[in-house]
């Protein structure tokens, strides 16, 4: 593939991510504490999350292992940065919640193999087959983006794991409702694993400064602030003293 129609299909990419933002503020997504049986078939969450994320950590795998550039640059990098957050997401995640009686419709399950195969298609091919060693060089891991981009991206997957790891903590064994969580940033917002999420691949577009990755910010943007309102609007729902002054993904703005 040459770059130019790669870097097509990213920029139709991302006039996608932009056209599903808006449609997202008018059709929640129906999974989690959203699901909803007009979707048709369902299945068990954790299954669901395995088999939807997967996609994304072996296309990522294979680039890196048969790809042309990745023993002659330091792409490895990205893709190792990519595979660790992909290996928590698709094997550990799915270990650590507990199931519920709220399945996952296999609609969500279809639709985020096709966002994963794509969006890591796109970024696994351009790092392993269009990267260069002029751009991905000794010099790049000293440049300004690159240390604040890493900084950025590590601090972002250390909000979203903490912040799985106390909503993991609210459902004691046996249990199925909702809590309230409180401490740490969600003394401020709703979603801070999604603000985790957000932060953690912005960070990642900006050390690898490539069209691709930034396809992935977007996206992950798009698809994760409409999100994140859902959730703020369903707590302040269920919950009568549910905390005024929280926003909803970024603390004080919304």
């Amino acid at each position: 593939m040459k770059p130019e129609t790669l870097e097509l299909i990213t920029l139709i990419w991302i006039g996608l991510a932009i056209a599903v933002h808006v449609t997202m503020f008018y059709v929640t997504a129906p999974f989690g504490r959203h699901t909803s049986d007009k979707w048709g078939m369902t299945i068990n969450n954790k299954i669901g999350w395995f088999i939807m994320e997967l996609p994304s950590l072996l296309i990522m795998v294979y680039f890196l292992a048969l790809g042309s550039n990745t023993t002659e640059t330091y792409v490895w990098i990205l893709f190792s940065l990519w595979i660790f957050h992909y290996l928590n997401r698709t094997i550990v995640y799915p270990l650590r919640i507990k199931s519920t009686e709220k399945k996952m419709p296999l609609f969500i399950v279809f639709n985020a193999i096709f966002f994963n195969v794509v969006n890591a298609g796109v970024n696994g091919y351009f790092l392993a087959e269009i990267a260069t060693s002029e751009q991905y060089n000794r010099e790049w891991l000293s440049s300004p983006h690159f240390i604040a981009g890493f900084i950025v991206f590590v601090t972002g997957m250390m909000i979203n794991m903490k912040s799985d790891a106390i909503l993991i903590g609210l459902r004691k064994k046996g249990e199925t409702g909702y809590q309230i969580p409180r401490g740490f940033l969600f003394d401020y917002i709703s979603s801070p694993n999604l603000l985790g999420e957000i932060i953690e691949w912005s960070g990642f577009a900006l050390m690898a400064w490539n069209l691709p990755a930034l396809s992935f910010a977007v996206w992950t943007f798009a698809n994760l602030v409409p999100r994140a309102l859902n959730h703020h609007n369903w707590y302040k729902e269920k919950f009568s003293d549910y905390p005024k002054e929280r926003k909803a993904v970024f603390p004080f703005i919304i």
